[in-house]
């Protein structure tokens, strides 16, 4: 009897939803009307390019799987994809590192300290990922400040070659997506109710087991969205590896954008755009599937 009664009052809880002014107080066509101009935006802005950039890998030049057939017979193309991901991973791995450890500084920082350092974190975000790729141009090019200071030592007898190499474009895609690491962390840090971490200390637990047992397992849904994002726009990145990345350091985003603007192959760039968007789904579905049974993380949308 209890149980039905408890099944009852969330159909009760929607009826008396329905019923009440605040539910009807803007009129139906009042309501289209608000979210047509955000529809369209989508739909023009969003939807009709991508649709018709996928429809052109099946029907240019004709309509068939010649243009994936040709992606997955030639291991060039292949290879770029492989390095995409790995190095999509590798800045994931490289931001989480580094952002970590700033979100938790700032999550423990006084609230006048923290917003000084919450400055810091979003003043890369204010200025063009252009000109952030620009300077680590002019940092590691042969002349730059950082042969010059190793010159300028003795460290070594010539320039090395620091720009238009992997490593080069692992640190500036690093340096631009770090921000979209630590915001989600730390306010998943901050979320956390300092009561808990009083309670263990109080108990006798020292700093580490305070972090292991308290502070990483509720901060995982910031982990998980952080990673997330960051992995997703270090695959489609595109600025950052054209402008520091060489013909060695290749990637998914560089090779569209010469299939679009210098061979002109449009449909040969929907094949390849068509699997870069599948590989993204699937590997996101993995590490979401893999982290799920975490605590916290099947909360995460």
């Amino acid at each position: 009897m209890t149980t039905a009664k408890t099944h009852k009052l969330p159909v009760r809880a929607a009826i008396s939803l329905t019923k009440s002014k605040s539910w009807r107080h803007y009129p139906i066509g009042l309501s289209l009307i608000l979210i047509i101009p955000l529809c369209l935006l989508l739909g023009f802005g969003f939807v009709y390019p991508v649709g018709r950039l996928l429809g052109q890998s099946f029907f240019a030049p004709d309509f068939g799987l010649d243009n994936y057939r040709r992606l997955l017979e030639t291991p060039l193309y292949l290879r770029v994809l492989g390095r995409t991901v790995i190095v999509a991973l590798i800045v994931m791995a490289a931001s989480l590192a580094l952002g970590y450890p700033v979100a938790l500084a700032m999550a423990r920082l006084r609230r006048d300290l923290a917003g000084v350092v919450m400055a810091c974190v979003l003043l890369p975000l204010w200025t063009s990922a252009l000109v952030r790729s620009y300077a680590w141009i002019v940092i590691l090019q042969r002349r730059g400040l950082v042969n010059d200071v190793l010159l300028g030592l003795g460290v070594i007898s010539e320039p090395l070659k620091l720009i238009y190499t992997e490593g080069a474009v692992i640190l500036a895609m690093t340096h631009v997506l770090v921000p979209f690491m630590i915001l989600p962390i730390f306010g998943a840090i901050r979320a956390i109710p300092t009561e808990l971490v009083q309670a263990a200390r109080n108990l006798g637990a020292g700093q580490f087991t305070v972090f292991a047992r308290i502070l990483l397992p509720l901060s995982l849904p910031g982990i998980f969205a952080g990673c997330l994002m960051t992995f997703i726009l270090a695959l489609g990145f595109y600025v950052t590896p054209a402008l520091v990345g060489g013909p060695s350091s290749l990637l998914m985003a560089t090779l569209i954008g010469q299939q679009t603007t210098e061979t002109l192959d449009w449909g040969f760039a929907g094949a390849l755009s068509t699997v870069l968007l599948c590989v993204t789904l699937v590997i996101v579905v993995c590490f979401r599937k893999a982290l799920s049974n975490n605590r916290g993380i099947s909360n995460v949308a």
